[in-house]
């Protein structure tokens, strides 16, 4: 093996970027979110659209097809989140009084508009998530390309079918498969965006900085996702919820060491939208309602309390 093999200039203490600055948990300040919250959670709804024949470049978007062409099974059960699932969490959330972050990509905005000024109607926050699960943001794109994909996105919700002004100047962003180029927060905060959703952090916003100004890094777990848990380790409603609750339960006991924390919770509509799955999500709605110092905020919210603190 060639000695270059090794030789990587971003080894060394801490971390091999330079967004932020690396830190311990007992180093960090302590942040306070709004009254009395002191575990802020975020419930991040992915609409995407799956197409029947994914280019796979640079890979496959965990939720496409799997099997060869045409791959009606899987296609469908995808189709079926937001037509069908959406209105699930949509009424679950309602009924709780809850807003939550609908994550939307270009597709989507394009093809339902219906469900999208629904989503806009009942004031809950939309950012934008890419131009299509198709569409990865990776190293292998030049600049020009990048930025190309995120403004066609942003103008996926200009259509007539659209109040005039919806969504413009979007706060923020999940990229399709939550993947990144090196230069995407750069493309995104030079865009006005003030938001992330990719990053999986810890428990606490974290400001990026870039070339073109800041943006907020707000966490969003993998571990706990509806589609981590239920999809892919074929785990219970019940077990999802245990889960949850045990992260909420030492998040509030970490208070008055480490200050506010959250959760950034997803919630797929072609999982945890099925019938038998939908029960679990209006049980942990309940808990939350229920239980002390936790609160639903929505990514905008989230940004804006840390930004003042930041």
């Amino acid at each position: 093996m060639n000695d270059s093999y090794l030789e990587y200039p971003g080894r060394g203490y801490g971390q091999d970027h330079d967004f932020y600055d690396w830190r311990m948990v007992q180093k960090r300040p302590k942040l306070k979110w709004d009254g009395d919250t002191k575990v802020a959670v975020c419930l991040i709804v992915p609409l995407e659209f799956f197409p029947l024949n994914p280019s796979g470049s640079p890979f496959k978007h965990p939720g496409a097809m799997k099997t060869p062409y045409p791959d009606l099974r899987h296609f469908t059960v995808r189709d079926y989140g937001n037509r069908v699932g959406v209105f699930r969490i949509l009424e679950a959330l309602e009924a709780h009084n809850i807003s939550a972050t609908f994550a939307v990509d270009g597709e989507v905005a394009r093809r339902y508009p219906c469900l999208v000024n629904r989503i806009g109607t009942a004031e809950h926050c939309i950012a934008v998530h890419g131009l299509s699960t198709d569409k990865i943001h990776h190293s292998g794109l030049t600049g020009d390309m990048e930025v190309a994909w995120i403004i066609e996105a942003e103008q996926s919700f200009g259509s007539e079918d659209y109040p005039s002004g919806f969504n413009d100047n979007p706060s923020g962003w999940m990229s399709p498969a939550r993947n990144q180029s090196p230069r995407t927060l750069e493309l995104l905060a030079a865009r006005g965006y003030r938001y992330c959703l990719d990053w999986e952090m810890d428990q606490v916003p974290v400001t990026a900085q870039t070339g073109a100004g800041n943006i907020t890094l707000i966490p969003n777990s993998y571990e706990l996702s509806d589609f981590t848990l239920l999809h892919i380790r074929g785990q219970s409603g019940d077990s999802w919820l245990a889960q949850i609750g045990a992260s909420i339960d030492l998040l509030l006991e970490e208070y008055a060491r480490y200050g506010s924390q959250m959760l950034g919770l997803t919630l797929t509509p072609y999982v945890i939208g099925q019938p038998f799955r939908i029960r679990a999500l209006r049980m942990l709605l309940d808990h939350i309602r229920d239980t002390d110092g936790v609160e639903v905020l929505t990514a905008d919210a989230i940004d804006k309390q840390f930004r003042e603190q930041a």
